[in-house]
């Protein structure tokens, strides 16, 4: 697979987990809901400069896979925190994380993708890195019920849909799918906070951490669209699923909190994937 594609999507995951990094410092001064539906907004008035920058054609087609994706993305992130708020964070965080990564995986291969055995074996390890930073060590102890379980899996496929979704943008689109994808995610939380009577009012503090949420999370979706055109959907995907690796490096650096040994040590295997995967 092409060297390019592999640093874009090492990118990506960087980017996104940069972007996850500040989304949860957002959530800490405002509602969830509120957080989620002014980054798709500040991700879409980034975006819109960048279209006549790479060029590219805003066919229906291209649109409405972009719209498609941005749907399954935007339901993803809601049922997510749904999930996070009935459930057992260190059962649901690594049910969602595996799922969008695994999903991808195997539309690639059902697609007739074949990565190289060192690529493969990359992957293999990949997934578990995914699964080791997301293990949360603070979780409380008890048993997970049985419906934020289903909303974690229904969530990992939405965010799985969304890396599949774009992968089926033509190649000379450019960047107006992920217009599409923007709009359309956020037009979708929008509504769901009108409906719920939700205020979409930031905190005391949380806007300059919003507005950086939702610029590294499109600038994150440009890099994954330019590495899935590139290469490899099994391959990039799971490359880009490895966001949750530079989210507790933040958070260790950043904020000073401890890293328990499984996520350590899945810090570790993301690196040793990312180095496999290069050496195919």
């Amino acid at each position: 697979m092409a060297v390019v594609a592999i640093v874009l999507a090492t990118a990506c995951a960087v980017v996104y987990g940069t972007a996850d990094f500040f989304g949860g410092l957002a959530t800490r001064r405002s509602r969830v809901l509120a957080v989620v539906a002014l980054t798709q907004i500040t991700g879409l008035v980034f975006v819109l400069p960048l279209l006549p920058v790479l060029s590219g054609t805003p066919s229906a087609g291209a649109l409405a896979w972009g719209v498609a994706a941005g749907l399954c993305g935007g339901l993803g992130v809601i049922l997510f925190y749904r999930a996070l708020a009935g459930g057992v964070m260190s059962v649901v965080a690594p049910t969602t994380a595996t799922t969008s990564a695994t999903l991808p995986v195997l539309a690639g291969l059902a697609m007739g993708e074949r990565p190289e055995a060192a690529a493969l074996c990359g992957v293999v390890l990949a997934l578990a890195a995914v699964v080791l930073v997301s293990r949360s060590p603070g979780a409380p102890a008890g048993r997970a019920t049985l419906s934020p379980i289903m909303q974690a899996l229904a969530s990992g496929l939405g965010f799985g849909a969304f890396f599949i979704l774009l992968k089926q943008v033509p190649g000379d689109a450019g960047l107006w799918p992920l217009a599409g994808a923007r709009l359309a995610s956020a037009i979708g939380a929008g509504a769901l906070a009108l409906t719920t009577g939700r205020t979409l009012r930031p905190g005391k503090g949380a806007l300059p951490a919003i507005i950086a949420a939702g610029i590294l999370d499109m600038l994150a979706n440009v890099l994954y669209l330019l590495a899935v055109q590139r290469g490899l959907l099994a391959v990039v995907a799971v490359l880009a699923s490895l966001y949750p690796a530079s989210t507790l490096l933040l958070a260790r650096y950043v904020l000073g909190e401890r890293l328990s040994a499984l996520q350590t040590a899945g810090v570790g295997l993301a690196l040793g994937a990312v180095a496999l995967i290069a050496s195919a």
